[in-house]
Formats: C-alpha cells, structure tokens, sequence
C-alpha cells in the first residue's frame, strides 16, 4: 500500500528537482544578458597592433617571441602599443638577455582554444619562435566548452609548437570572479568553472611540455583588490597597469623558457 505513494512522492520530487534547476538557468541567461549589456563593446574587437623588434639598443640575432591565446595575449585594453602584454614581455625580454626581441602576435579577440590550432596554422612555415606564450580560457568558459575539450586543444597546441622548436609558456585561465560586471550568482558560478579549468589547463600544458603560470593566483588579487586601476574601460580585459601586472607574473617563466630553449638548441 506504501509503494504507490512512494512512486508519487518520487515523482513530485523529480518535478520539483527539475523546475528549480530550469529557474537556475533562467536566472543565469538572465545575467550573462545583464553583463553582456553592461560590458558592451566599447573597446572595439580590435587590440592594438605591437608586433615590431624591442629593445633595438642591444646587439645580437632578436629573441623570437610569438604569443597565442584570446584578447588578453592580444592585449586588448592597451592603449598604447608599448602597454600591450606581448610588448610588456618582449621589453622584459630584451632588458634581461640583452638581446633585441622580435615580437609575433597570432592571439585573436575572442578566441576560444579550439581556435588555436588555426593560429598555429597561420604561423610562416619556416617560422621558429624560441618561446611562445598561451593564453586562453576566458571564452571557453563564458562559452561553456567543457573543460575537458578546452584542455585537449590547448595540449595539441603546446606540443605543436614544442614541434617547431620553441619552448612553450602558459598562463592558465584567469579567475572571472574578479569582473565586477558579471552579477551574482553567475559571477561565483564563473570564478568555479574558470578556476577548474586553470587547473586541468596546468595539467594538461605540463604534460605536453610547458611551462605554467597561474594567474589566478599570481594577479588575481591585484585584479580583485584594485578593479579600478586593474580593469580597463569596459572592467572586463586589464588595463595598461593589468598588463604590466600580468607580464611581470609571466616573465620569469618566459626567461627561464628561453634559457631552456638556448641550452637545447
């Protein structure tokens, strides 16, 4: 006589269970709307331009220094060329090893990491950086890849350029629960999934061969405690003082890269 009961009670919960997660995620489209809204586009999709040689002053063949990966490698935010994480690196670079710095900038606004593999592809055939910088994750995660994929394409790629010669540094994906704009609870939600992701990214890119950083834990802070300087125009990509942030947390990987790489070649 209790099993008919237990049948519906069962069921009721099964309904009730589904309605509350169907809220959950009207709640969430709700939000990223909100947050799509109040970021806009007011940076434009373009970053500004940075590829050139730096540091000409010191002598010696340039230091090959390509960097891959989303908006962030590309510097959108930067104002000024010089601001831009690829130059920011490339200066450090050239005042370290007292060599010019030849910078490359394949990295695409908005690129998720499966769009790595045609960066790669769109390198000259006889290119050969001595180290390449990744940075990706952002996308993947407002984009719901799941993180196993986005973690596949990034290991495919870290051993596709380690094939080319170069030694490979990563910067695994940033914690987005420093974006300000992005409410709650879709802001948490974000911080979770961005930081599960850093952390198969860190597993996969050291398998594959490269070095690893992790900017949550190395600039996360800055961003959280210092949003108005860290954050640039639409509080979502790093400033000029984010980027400059961002490289000092990434240089000395990117250093002992190039040692590695001249101790092999």
């Amino acid at each position: 006589m209790r099993r008919p009961r237990a049948v519906v009670v069962s069921a009721a919960t099964v309904v009730v269970a589904g309605a509350a997660v169907a809220g959950v995620r009207s709640l969430l489209h709700r939000q990223a709307r909100i947050a799509r809204r109040r970021i806009g586009k007011p940076l434009g999709e373009d970053a500004v331009n940075a590829d050139r040689v730096w540091g000409r002053r010191h002598e010696g063949e340039p230091v090959e220094l390509a960097l891959f990966g989303d908006s962030i490698a590309a510097g959108l935010g930067a104002q000024r060329r010089k601001d831009t994480l690829g130059a920011r690196l490339a200066k450090g670079v050239a005042r370290h090893a007292h060599r010019p710095v030849r910078l490359h900038t394949a990295a695409v606004v908005g690129a998720e990491s499966s769009m790595l593999a045609a960066q790669v592809d769109g390198l000259p055939a006889d290119y050969r950086p001595h180290v390449a910088v990744v940075i990706v994750g952002g996308n993947d995660v407002t984009h719901r890849v799941p993180i196993p994929a986005a973690a596949a394409h990034l290991a495919a790629t870290v051993a596709r350029l380690r094939g080319r010669g170069a030694e490979v540094v990563v910067g695994t994906c940033p914690d987005l629960g420093a974006l300000r704009p992005v409410p709650q609870p879709l802001r948490t939600l974000g911080s979770r999934m961005s930081r599960q992701l850093a952390e198969a990214q860190a597993d996969a890119a050291t398998r594959a061969g490269a070095h690893v950083v992790s900017l949550r834990r190395a600039v996360g802070p800055f961003f959280v405690a210092q949003p108005d300087e860290m954050f640039s125009l639409d509080r979502f990509h790093p400033s000029a003082l984010g980027y400059r942030r961002t490289a000092e947390a990434l240089l000395p990987s990117v250093l002992e890269a190039l040692h590695s790489g001249v101790r092999g070649r």
